[in-house]
C-alpha cells in the first residue's frame, strides 16, 4: 500500500467544484513530497502542466509518482458521452505519457457529474432521488464506452469515483453501478469520506465491495459538520466549506478499520489522502504532515 496525496488537499472550491485559490502547482509539489508523500493525483486539468515532458521532469525530481486523474462526466445523460470520452481520453493520454512505469500504471477516476438536484439532498438522497431504470442503463453504457475507450487507447484501467452530490452517492447506488457494469472494464475508487457522507460506514463498504477495489481516497468526515449539513439540508459545495472534510483522525471515518480491512484483503494499489479541511483548521502543509504522521502511527 503506498500513499499519495492530491491536489484537492491545497485548494478552496468554488460552486462548481473548480479548484480556486490553489497555491501554485511547484509549491504543491514541494509540500507534498516534503510531507512524505510518494505520489499526487493530476487535480483539475491545467492546474498541474499538460506537456507530458514537463509534468514527468516535475515529478522525477521530487521523486514523485502520477497516481491517476479524476473525470467527472453527465453519464445519465446520453449526449454528454461523445464529450466525455474525449475529455477522458485527453487526460488518460497524458496520465501513460507522463508516468514512470517503476511506478505502476495510473488509474482514470471516472465519476458521475454532481447535478443540483442531488446537491441539494446531499448526505440524504431517499429512493425518490434515484435514478429510474433507463437513466441508470445509460449511466452504466456511458461508463464503460469510456472505460473500454480508454483501455484500448491507452491500456489504462478506470475506476469508477461514487461521488456525493452525483447519482452514485449511497451504499446502494454504489451496488447498483457495480452490478450493471463489467469488473474486467470498471474497478471502485472507494472513498472513506464519501462513503460516509453518502449514509454509509466505511469499513462496511469496503467488505461488501472490496473486490472491485482498485484505488482508494481517503478522507474523513466531521460528524457535527455532517449532521448540521443533513439537518439543515446545505448543499453539497456549502458543507464542504463548512468542513464536513477533516483531518484523518478527526473525524468519524473509523480510519485504523479502513487499514485494517485492506490489508486483510493484501490491496496493494494507491492510497491517495485528500484532506478538504477548511484553511481555519491549518495549512495545506500543517494538515498534510500531520495525516501521515498519523497514517505512519498505524504503519501505513
Amino acid at each position: 500500500m503506498r500513499v499519495a496525496n492530491a491536489p484537492c488537499s491545497w485548494s478552496v472550491v468554488d460552486e462548481t467544484g473548480t479548484a480556486v485559490d490553489s497555491v501554485p502547482y511547484p509549491r504543491m509539489l514541494d509540500e507534498l513530497a516534503q510531507a512524505g508523500y510518494a505520489g499526487t493525483e493530476l487535480g483539475d486539468w491545467g492546474f498541474l502542466p499538460t506537456d507530458a515532458a514537463t509534468l514527468r521532469d516535475e515529478l522525477r525530481r521530487r521523486s514523485l509518482a502520477l497516481v491517476g486523474a479524476f473525470v467527472p462526466v453527465a453519464l445519465a445523460d446520453l449526449a454528454t458521452h461523445e464529450e466525455g470520452e474525449r475529455q477522458a481520453l485527453r487526460v488518460a493520454t497524458l496520465l501513460r505519457d507522463s508516468h514512470d512505469a517503476r511506478d505502476g500504471a495510473p488509474v482514470l477516476v471516472l465519476a458521475d457529474d454532481a447535478t443540483p438536484a442531488r446537491m441539494a439532498v446531499a448526505g440524504c438522497a431517499g429512493v425518490e432521488h434515484e435514478l429510474s431504470a433507463p437513466g441508470w442503463r445509460t449511466l452504466a453504457q456511458g461508463a464503460e464506452r469510456i472505460a473500454r475507450a480508454v483501455l484500448d487507447a491507452t491500456g489504462l484501467r478506470t475506476a469508477f469515483h461514487h461521488h456525493c452530490g452525483t447519482h452514485v452517492e449511497t451504499p446502494a447506488e454504489v451496488e447498483r453501478l457495480l452490478d450493471l457494469t463489467d469488473p474486467e472494464l470498471i474497478g471502485l475508487c472507494f472513498d472513506a469520506g464519501h462513503y460516509t457522507y453518502g449514509g454509509g460506514d466505511a469499513v462496511d463498504g469496503l467488505r461488501r465491495f472490496g473486490d472491485r477495489v482498485c484505488h482508494v481516497h481517503m478522507k474523513d468526515c466531521d460528524g457535527e459538520a455532517l449532521a448540521r449539513a443533513r439537518s439543515g439540508g446545505q448543499r453539497y459545495w456549502d458543507a464542504v466549506r463548512a468542513g464536513v472534510f477533516c483531518e484523518l483522525g478527526a473525524g468519524v471515518v473509523d480510519v485504523a478499520g479502513v487499514f485494517a480491512e485492506l490489508r486483510e484483503r493484501a490491496y496493494d494499489g494507491w492510497l491517495v489522502v485528500e484532506d478538504e479541511a477548511p484553511p481555519e483548521r491549518g495549512t495545506a502543509l500543517e494538515r498534510a504532515l500531520r495525516d501521515r504522521e498519523l497514517l505512519r502511527a498505524m504503519g501505513v
